[in-house]
């Protein structure tokens, strides 16, 4: 065997693992179906501008050991997410503060948007949510959820929210200050010159192939390595044998365009159903980004098919149960290691998927 290890996936999580594998001295082999790495957190230089291809990824934590971590491979410019809404006619802050319910109700205090909001929620009798629209009205009242979550909801699950079980929303957070920044991790930014660097740090002195479908030459890559970390779809791996799991896919459509500003913010979601992209991505806002030209993303929500590519698991109940089932499968792998928001089934923020990779370097490697 020429490797230790055989990492399936050039992301966050298999060059975390692979950084922190070399670095006691094991060898990789990274392989990745795509034809570059860093997985969604890739990011390619268009215009100058540090282009996100796979949706905007913010990095924000709370965790100063993985703030720390993250920063020994790149600069972060202090970049602080602000997303505005548009809804119909009317442009609303997110998430949820004085300043969007200033502009719905004409008010200025949280005394003024505390009773609107408690009356609305009293005059629905809801005392137990049987769907996500009960769940949502009880949470913020009817106007918020009309204009702010509705539409955008079910743009991005693809079916009205009376049709979506409750829990999928546990909580709409109401913020009753004037205060934009959509995160409230203490840390947060973006790095400068875009991800794919830190990808290309993590990974430097692996055996990287991009363009490698590993479950299509599984057989050539047998005994490669003493062990495979797998991050791919955990119910691919097993050939979907007991049936695929649910995920939600999003389409994106990326553009140069002839100005040097379209809409004077990195992220504006549009939250009725009639306009068919649940967002509008502005690249350069991201990087603070003054070029002659700008580069747009639309971001169409969309019901994942095998074969394309998935984003968001659907952690309902019947796909959990379905996941346990392979995950018991995995259990009782000698030589594989499931890892990542595909391999888990789970979706993860950055500073968690590193997180997980790193506390399997704790079981695997200490």
């Amino acid at each position: 065997m020429k490797y230790d290890y055989l990492i399936v996936g050039a992301g966050l999580f298999g060059a975390v693992f692979a950084r922190e594998a070399m670095d006691r001295g094991k060898t990789c082999l990274v392989l990745d179906r795509r034809d570059h790495i860093g997985g969604n957190i890739y990011t390619e230089e268009v215009e100058g501008i540090q282009v996100h291809r796979y949706g905007a990824h913010i990095f924000h934590t709370s965790d100063k050991n993985i703030w720390d971590y993250i920063n020994r491979y790149a600069e972060f410019n202090g970049y602080i997410n602000s997303p505005v809404a548009v809804y119909r006619d009317e442009l609303y802050n997110l998430p949820f503060n004085m300043n969007t319910f200033s502009r719905m109700w004409h008010i200025r205090t949280p005394r003024e948007a505390k009773e609107i909001i408690a009356a609305q929620i009293a005059d629905l009798h809801i005392e137990e949510p049987r769907n996500l629209e009960e769940q949502a009205l009880s949470l913020v009242g009817r106007d918020v959820y009309e204009k702010l979550v509705k539409g955008y909801t079910e743009k991005q699950w693809g079916r009205d929210c009376k049709d979506l079980p409750a829990f999928i929303i546990r909580r709409l957070p109401l913020r009753f200050t004037y205060d934009n920044n959509y995160f409230n991790d203490r840390y947060q930014g973006i790095p400068v010159g875009g991800y794919t660097r830190i990808i290309e740090k993590l990974l430097e002195g692996a055996d990287v192939r991009t363009g490698v479908d590993y479950l299509k030459e599984r057989e050539t890559y047998e005994g490669a390595a003493g062990k495979v970390i797998f991050t791919g779809m955990i119910d691919e791996y097993y050939g979907y044998r007991l049936g695929p799991l649910e995920y939600r896919s999003v389409r994106f459509e990326t553009e140069v365009l002839d100005c040097d500003n379209y809409q004077g913010n990195a992220v504006v979601n549009y939250t009725d159903r009639e306009v068919p992209w649940t967002r509008i991505i502005e690249h350069k806002h991201f990087e603070f980004g003054t070029q002659e030209k700008t580069v747009i993303s639309r971001e169409y929500s969309s019901e994942w098919r095998v074969g394309e590519e998935p984003y968001y698991p659907v952690n309902d109940e019947k796909n959990s149960a379905l996941y346990r089932k392979y995950a018991a499968l995995a259990a009782q792998e000698e030589k594989v290691v499931f890892g990542g928001r595909l391999g888990a089934y789970r979706y993860y923020d950055m500073d968690k998927v590193i997180a997980s990779a790193l506390e399997l370097v704790q079981r695997e490697l200490v």
